[in-house]
Formats: structure tokens, sequence, C-alpha cells
């Protein structure tokens, strides 16, 4: 599929969604937010994908929404408008296919709320991260919801509340960013995790996935019923069985799907 604001391509298992709106640093607008979901629900239902990877073109990752689409709307209209913009955080959690976000120089309010988003994400030294919509007398009110999930409450308030800048190093140090990595290798670095992950049971990965979100917020007990359960109908599965008589056999497994 051919789209506007986005380019998206596939290699050896690896989906890659490239923001493509170098000119305004890859901010949000209605057609990127509106592709974003539309690539990402692609490359979910597509069996030649088993791992997608979010980056960004040009001088930023993601500098967030476009402030020049916030005038002149109807308070239904924009809660329409930011359900859009915000949709690429649910879509991320709802997929079963793990999800990178590759990120260079620039990742600040709905930058931040992709990273924090995406199952994993790795940086190239220099980055910048901050939810910064507080410095413009808004708030990053969508990219806190990941944002608390992965870094915890004071530390996702204190981002949120300030606006401040952090590096990657600090972003890695509080659990928002998995790795950093010199200047130079980050799309080779980026490759090495996905494809990592794509020599994996792309049904294991998927369903482990699923089960980890759907038991993040549930009572402690009550979580462990769930994943017991999912974890008893992968056992059922020929790919349970192909990658444990393969690590037994000492040969490379030959997923199945089933």
């Amino acid at each position: 599929m051919v789209y506007e604001t986005l380019i998206a391509t596939k290699k050896d298992y690896i989906g890659t969604i490239t923001l493509n709106r170098p000119e305004s640093m890859n901010t949000f607008n209605v057609p990127l937010s509106t592709e974003l979901n539309e690539a990402l629900m692609d490359m979910e239902k597509d069996p030649e994908v088993r791992v997608v990877v979010i980056k960004g073109e040009g001088k930023a990752f993601c500098a967030g929404i476009d402030v020049n689409d916030l005038e002149g709307k109807t308070p239904l209209e924009y809660k329409s408008w930011v359900d859009n913009m915000e949709k690429m955080s649910l879509t991320i959690a709802a997929m079963g296919k793990p999800v990178i976000a590759s990120a260079h120089k620039i990742a600040v309010a709905n930058g931040v709320g992709i990273i924090a988003s995406a199952d994993l994400a790795i940086a190239e030294e220099g980055t910048r991260f901050g939810t910064t919509a507080i410095n413009v007398g808004l708030f990053c009110m969508g990219p806190a919801v990941p944002l608390s999930r992965s870094v915890g409450r004071k530390r996702a308030l204190e981002l949120l509340l300030t606006g401040d800048l952090i590096d990657a190093t600090e972003a890695e140090r509080i659990g928002l960013i998995n790795k950093v990595v010199p200047k130079g290798e980050l799309e080779a670095e980026t490759m090495k995790l996905a494809g990592k992950l794509a020599a994996k049971s792309p049904l294991a990965l998927q369903l482990g996935k699923k089960s980890f979100y759907a038991m993040s917020d549930m009572e402690y007990g009550k979580a462990f019923e769930l994943v017991n359960n999912h974890f008893a109908t992968l056992c059922t599965t020929e790919d349970a069985h192909e990658g444990v008589n393969a690590f037994l056999g000492k040969r490379k497994p030959e997923w199945k799907l089933k």
C-alpha cells in the first residue's frame, strides 16, 4: 500500500514503518496518525511480517502533534481529533506482533507516546526525550498513559509537569528505552534486535505478548489464572513441541505457526 505520510516496507519477516514528514519533524497530523494505524494493522495481518519497527525520516524521530492543527474545532471535533492522534498506542497494545521503536535526535510529546507504547525501544546516543506540551499551555495526557506504565508515577509526573528534556542515557536508566547505541549504529542494532525476535516462534511471541498486556492491569491472583490458561494453550501447539524437540536435538526449529 502507498502512503502519503509514511513509508512501509518488509524484509526477512521484519516490517518497517518510517514516519515521513521530515519537513515537519514527523509531527502527527490527521493523515499521519490515520496512516500509522492502518500500517500497523496491515502488518499485524501480514503473514510475511513477524516484527514491526517504527522509525523516523529526517532530522527527528517525532516532535509530537502538529500544533498547526490545533485551532478551529468544536469540543466534539477536538475529542475525535485527539482520539485519532492517540489510537496508535491502543493499536500497538492490541497487536500480537512485537513493535520496536527506533529513535534518533528528537522524540517529544507524541513521539514519547510512540516510544512508551512500543514493546521495545532503542535510541541513538544524543537523542532527547520529553513530554513538552506543558511548555505551550497543553499537557501530554495521551502519552502519560503508556509513560506511567513504563517509568512509574513519580518519574512520569516529573517529565509531564516540567516538560524538561532528558537524554538517551537517562531515558535508558529510568526504563523509557531498552538500549542506547552509538551514532551510526541505530539501524544495524535495531535490525539485529528485530531479527532476533523474528527468529522466535511467531505463535509463541504473539500469544505471549497478548497474554502480557491482558494481565498487566489485573489483580495478582487473577493475572496468574489468566496467564496459566494461556500457557496451557500454548503447550498444545505444534510450535511448542517443535521448539523443545529442536532444543533437545540441537538443531534449528522449523516454525509451523500452529
